[in-house]
């Protein structure tokens, strides 16, 4: 067993060079301790192999093979990834428990000479500490919510925002998604639950709760993911900021932003074929015409009045009630001057004391 010096707790993460995760490929796909990387000590085939010879043969025959394979790994591992890492190289390692995946890799690092650490209790640990710690997280900040129709730039604003050095939860870029029935990203599939918990939890805690946090108008699902309830409800409970523009850069936004359908209208008519049942198949075919005969322009307009803007409309004066006392932001033009103006006007005025 490893001594007490050789075990940290997540407290201690910014104390190591890197977080290494020992586990399979497929476990830290699913989710890991954020700025980890992954050096497997068993491949996701060997795991279940191991497993196999332990239950079905003997816990003997599954630890011997077992460590074969695990020595093997490290080894690899030291040859390659970690075969330029100075001796000062001070890495922590986890693996499902903080049991014997990362015990034997911490054990070969230490006994190489780098100060190897073992995360106590492994993942099983950290994840206890995101659920336990994300309700308190949502509600030691102030969130100033940005709403607007569909098209009215709020993603381009917390982009400006941010860039402007203001504080920005962007839970669509954390999510991988738009927030709409089009929102999904081309080539960019969307995380599971948990990592999408772990990258609200990372970002919350580098925030500062003395400054407000900005946030768009989000319904409780993305895409295919929740957001946290704590989350939620701080987020319902906020000061909003209305985003207007003019219904032309609404278009122009949207079409920029959803340029993939413009180059693939089949890939848009599947999408579309998911409001069948809101909108009857006739407007849908209708819809998809449109699509292939790149009427764009048009059918962006339809969207936005027939499906878009009734729904942003019913969910945002369900959830937000602060939207009746909303300070507006006018953008002129979809230009990246009239956002960074609106952003820095939105920070001063953040930052002024109050009368």
């Amino acid at each position: 067993m490893p001594t007490a010096h050789e075990v940290a707790n997540l407290a201690q993460l910014a104390e190591f060079d890197e977080v290494i995760d020992v586990r399979t490929p497929s476990e830290f796909a699913e989710d890991r301790v954020p700025g980890a990387v992954n050096r497997p000590v068993l491949s996701d085939e060997e795991r279940a192999h191991v497993g196999t010879l332990y239950n079905q043969v003997s816990a003997f025959t599954g630890r011997k093979v077992g460590a074969a394979l695990v020595s093997r790994n490290i080894a690899q591992h030291i040859e390659t990834a970690f075969s330029e890492n100075p001796k000062s190289w001070r890495p922590l390692v986890y693996c499902w428990r903080g049991g014997k995946r990362s015990a034997a890799m911490v054990h070969i690092l230490r006994e190489i000479g780098w100060d190897a650490h073992r995360l106590e209790g492994g993942y099983k640990a950290y994840r206890r500490a995101v659920a336990a710690e994300l309700p308190q997280l949502a509600q030691r900040f102030r969130f100033r919510v940005v709403c607007g129709l569909t098209g009215s730039g709020k993603s381009r604003l917390l982009s400006a925002l941010h860039a402007a050095g203001g504080q920005v939860l962007d839970l669509e870029t954390l999510a991988a998604h738009r927030g709409s029935v089009l929102g999904n990203l081309p080539d960019l599939p969307q995380p599971a639950q948990k990592m999408f918990e772990s990258r609200i939890w990372w970002c919350l805690r580098s925030l500062d709760p003395k400054r407000p946090v900005f946030v768009e108008s989000e319904s409780k699902r993305i895409g295919t993911l929740h957001v946290p309830e704590a989350l939620m409800t701080s987020m319902w409970q906020g000061e909003c900021v209305q985003v207007r523009t003019t219904a032309m850069a609404r278009v122009e936004l949207l079409k920029d932003e959803y340029a993939h359908f413009l180059a693939d209208p089949a890939a848009l008519g599947t999408q579309l074929d998911r409001l069948v049942q809101l909108h009857g198949r006739e407007v849908i075919e209708r819809w998809k015409t449109m699509a292939q005969n790149a009427e764009w322009d048009v059918l962006v307009r339809e969207l936005l009045e027939r499906h878009y803007d009734p729904a942003y409309t019913r969910a945002i004066l369900a959830h937000y009630p602060g939207l009746q006392r909303a300070r507006t932001v006018d953008i002129a033009a979809y230009t990246e001057e009239s956002f960074t103006g609106a952003a820095r006007l939105l920070l001063e005025e953040s930052l002024a004391p109050a009368a």
